[in-house]
């Protein structure tokens, strides 16, 4: 069983941070990869960054070095740390399990909710 909640997101400044949550509801969350994208109006959904079993990472351009992805397989919990957040980080925020291969990563999950990101300027 998998299925992501994500929970943390809201309203900051511009260079503010925010801690994003998702919590995976999966006695085997530990042996999958995992993604965060995230979606803004007219626009198609985007990898922000993705964790390996083995903790293994990757990120977009846009967010290297203000963005951190995590991972807690005794809360079987994924975290996405943001800071110096920019008003184009205004987003719904989505978290699921992937396969990182060669040529890029591939959601495998279904879409839930999301958790709304809005930076204000």
């Amino acid at each position: 069983q998998v299925e992501p909640v994500e929970s943390g997101g809201g309203l900051v400044q511009a260079g503010g941070s925010l801690k994003l949550s998702c919590a995976a509801s999966s006695n085997i969350f530990s042996i999958h990869d995992w993604g965060w994208y995230r979606q803004a109006p007219g626009k198609k959904r985007e990898l922000v960054a993705d964790i390996t079993s083995g903790g293994s990472t990757n990120y977009a351009d846009f967010v290297k070095g203000r963005f951190t992805i995590s991972r807690d397989n005794a809360k079987n919990t994924v975290y996405l740390q943001m800071n110096s957040l920019k008003p184009e980080d205004t987003a719904v925020y989505y978290c699921t399990f992937v396969a990182r291969v060669p040529g890029g990563t591939h959601p495998l999950g279904s879409w839930g909710q999301g958790t709304q990101v809005t930076v204000s300027s």
